[in-house]
């Protein structure tokens, strides 16, 4: 499967974005991960099948992730960004046990 995320940009902190990851086929479990520079890539939220969620504590109360099954999309909703939110963003699934990423899509929060 291959995954296609999109909608980053730059945004003013307090601001909102939406990301979109479009799947080539099925997906089962989908977590949006984000590498801001010099860092490690870190779990942002992940989305089951059934629609089962999780969310980073740093994220919690300000992200929203969702998914349609039938169009094979998964959306992230970014609320109150904050400057330390700048990173790039990616999709993330797991298909028999081999990881498979989008590119990626920069999100710059500006003060």
């Amino acid at each position: 499967v291959q995954l296609q995320a999109s909608g980053g940009g730059l945004v003013q902190a307090g601001g909102s974005l939406t990301l979109s990851c479009a799947a080539s086929g099925f997906i089962n479990v989908m977590d949006w991960h984000r590498q801001a520079p010099g860092k490690q890539r870190e779990l942002v939220a992940s989305i089951t099948r059934g629609g089962n969620k999780n969310y980073a504590d740093f994220v919690k109360g300000r992200f929203t992730i969702s998914r349609d099954n039938a169009k094979n999309m998964v959306y992230l909703q970014m609320n109150d960004l904050k400057l330390e939110d700048t990173a790039v963003y990616y999709c993330h699934t797991s298909l028999y046990g081999i990881d498979q990423w989008g590119a990626g899509t920069l999100v710059t929060v500006s003060s």
